[in-house]
């Protein structure tokens, strides 16, 4: 078995497998692995529960606080029960902040591991990658020609990856806004206040909701072995060697 080293921060192998050399690279370190699937559990779990919380106040109406004026608010979105976790408003709400720690550490492990090895260099969005957006788009959900690939993720997915990111931030900014309005009014002063720091944080919540489809769509695309790799680290026959 011979290793090499890579100008893509990555550890590469080949090996024989039935007379044959296989390639294969080491494209998730085990840390990654880790905050990933510890991170998308906890996404699951503060959608969920968000669901269940927004349910208590479903309008992004501004309520009256006169009982004169009081006018019933038009729910903004009838969210199924079944869809939400808790139960009832006070169980969500625990849910929604344990998990929310977990949601944080694990994104920063994830963002620190990432800016001291620079591999944020392989999945960051830059201006040079938008030209091979809507090719790979049209390959993804089109049924176009699938343009060459040249390095471990594509741009489409560099561009998904990059804004699940922005949307972490926005979620635990006007998260922060939510969980603690009085020590953090400086910051929802800066959102607009905290009736628009709720809509941000909602805004956030739909991002993820579009981009979970999007990512299992692309992970179905590209295979068992794009699945296997986040599991075990290693991908077998990377396009891109």
């Amino acid at each position: 078995m011979a290793i090499t080293a890579s100008a893509l921060h990555l550890k590469t192998v080949e090996t024989e497998s039935k007379g044959a050399k296989i390639n294969a690279t080491y494209e998730h370190p085990f840390i990654v692995r880790f905050a990933h699937w510890l991170n998308a559990i906890a996404l699951f779990v503060l959608i969920a529960s968000g669901l269940r919380i927004f349910r208590a106040f479903a309008s992004f109406g501004e309520p009256s606080h006169h009982w004169a004026n009081a006018v019933p608010l038009k729910p903004f979105i009838n969210v199924p029960p079944k869809l939400t976790l808790g139960g009832w408003l006070a169980g969500a709400l625990q849910w929604h902040f344990a998990f929310m720690w977990i949601f944080v550490a694990t994104g920063a492990i994830y963002l620190l591991y990432q800016l001291v090895s620079g591999r944020y260099k392989q999945v960051l969005f830059v201006p040079h990658d938008i030209p091979g957006v809507w090719p790979m788009a049209r390959h993804y959900f089109f049924f176009g020609p699938k343009p060459p690939l040249t390095e471990p993720y594509n741009p489409l997915q560099k561009l998904a990856y990059t804004s699940a990111v922005g949307l972490g931030v926005l979620a635990l900014l006007s998260g922060l806004v939510l969980y603690k309005p009085a020590q953090f009014a400086w910051l929802a002063f800066l959102m607009g206040g905290f009736h628009l720091a709720r809509i941000w944080h909602f805004v956030a919540m739909c991002g993820f909701l579009a981009f979970i489809p999007g990512h299992l769509i692309m992970v179905l695309v590209h295979g068992w072995s794009n699945f296997f790799a986040m599991l075990s680290g290693w991908k077998k026959k990377p396009e891109y060697l």
